[in-house]
Parts: C-alpha cells; structure tokens; sequence
C-alpha cells in the first residue's frame, strides 16, 4: 500500500506521519512536495498537520490553493484513501472535501496535551480496529481546533454517522457538539484535530493512534485480496 504525505511550506508534522507509517505498518511512504500535480500513484494521502503558508489569512487558506490540491481533489473524487490531522484537518475543510470550518480555541490559548477521545464512528477504513464508544489517548497540538457548523450540517453529520471522535470530559477548544474528527459520508476521508501518528508507541504516552494506520491497512489489504495484518 503506498502512502503519500504532502509537505507544504510550514508542514511541521510531515516527519511524524511519515514514520508512523514507516515504523508503524511498514509500508511505502513518500514525501509529496506541495507543488506536486500529480498523486495517482498512493492508494492513501496524509495531509499533515504543522502552519502551512504561516497560518496566513486563516489556517488552511492559502495551502488550499497549493497545485497538489487539484490532485486531492481527483484523488477523493476516485474514492482515495484521504487523512487530513490537525492543519490537514483545517485545510480539507478549506478545500470543501469536509464541511464545516474550524475556529480559534474558545480560550484563545494553544493547546498542547493529552486529551481523551470517544470513538463515536467504528466503521470507517480508519477506525475499523476500534470500538464504538471506546475511549482512547490521543495528543492535540492546536491554537484553531474549534469546530463550527451551523444547524443543518451538524444534523446531518449527525444522521450520517460522520462524527468520528468526540472529545471525552473537557472540551479543549470549544468546538460544536464535542467534536474532535469528522468524516465523509463514504467515510474514506477523515479530518481531525489530534495527532494519531504522536501516539503510535507507549514511549510516546500512548498507543492508541496506532490502530488508525493498522486499520486503513487492512481494510486497503481486504480490498485487494491480501491477508489483513495482525
């Protein structure tokens, strides 16, 4: 399975996905510069997180116009694998390819910790190996991870079991109904504000991100009729 992680200029957690996928799964894993045209060659793009373009204008604004969105675009439009963390996060929905937008922290502080998650959505390629409800560790690192929606997007995200994490206990930043990742309807592209590749070993405070890389893993190696990973 190969696996592209774009680089924008300012990206700051390209190396943390790439070694997550590297050491974690052991697949093929490039580096894919922002002015890229082309992506048809990864069967999964990582849009990491970081301060693409210094967070000018507004986070995601700018990379959202880079050349290797156009090839973004046509990769979600050709049912790709698509993962955008943090700044990723911010820069799909930018992109129009999840609703929604996301806002400075509520008390306008960075946040940098652990948090606690709720699996709230089990049966996307992401998040197949977790349990709906189970409650899991996963770090944040953001000034802007309050989601907003207005009413009718959030009821249908709501409908259409597109909320993937909410965060458990405290909320860090603000954002609607708790959310801390979201998904397409087909469930092929996630966005979300903590950091999985930062918790893919207990030398890091936690593994619980690791089963997000085993998980699109072996639903790709289902598809292509591989024996899936245990």
């Amino acid at each position: 399975m190969n696996f592209a992680v774009l680089v924008f200029p300012g990206s700051n957690c390209d190396i943390d996905c790439y070694k997550a996928v590297e050491e974690t799964i052991g697949q093929p894993v490039s580096y894919v510069w922002h002015t890229e045209t082309d992506l048809s060659q990864y069967d999964c793009i990582i849009v990491p997180g970081g301060f693409s373009y210094g967070d000018y204008l507004r986070c995601g604004a700018i990379a959202r116009f880079a050349p290797v969105m156009s090839a973004l675009v046509q990769a979600a439009q050709e049912g790709k694998y698509i993962i955008g963390i943090c700044n990723g996060f911010q820069i799909l929905t930018e992109a129009g390819l999840l609703p929604g937008a996301l806002l400075r922290n509520r008390t306008l502080k960075f946040r940098c910790h652990p948090v606690t998650l709720e699996v709230v959505n089990a049966n996307t390629p992401f998040t197949s190996e977790y349990k709906e409800g189970e409650q899991i560790n996963i770090p944040i690192a953001h000034g802007e991870g309050n989601y907003y929606c207005d009413a009718d997007t959030l009821k249908e995200l709501q409908e259409n079991n597109q909320i993937v994490f909410r965060y458990a206990g405290e909320n860090p930043n603000g954002s609607v109904d708790n959310i801390a990742g979201i998904c397409s309807k087909d469930g092929r592209i996630v966005g979300m504000m903590p950091h999985p590749e930062r918790a893919v070993n207990e030398l890091l405070g936690s593994e619980d991100g690791k089963r997000m890389f085993t998980s699109i893993l072996n639903r790709w190696r289902g598809k292509n009729g591989a024996a899936a990973i245990g």
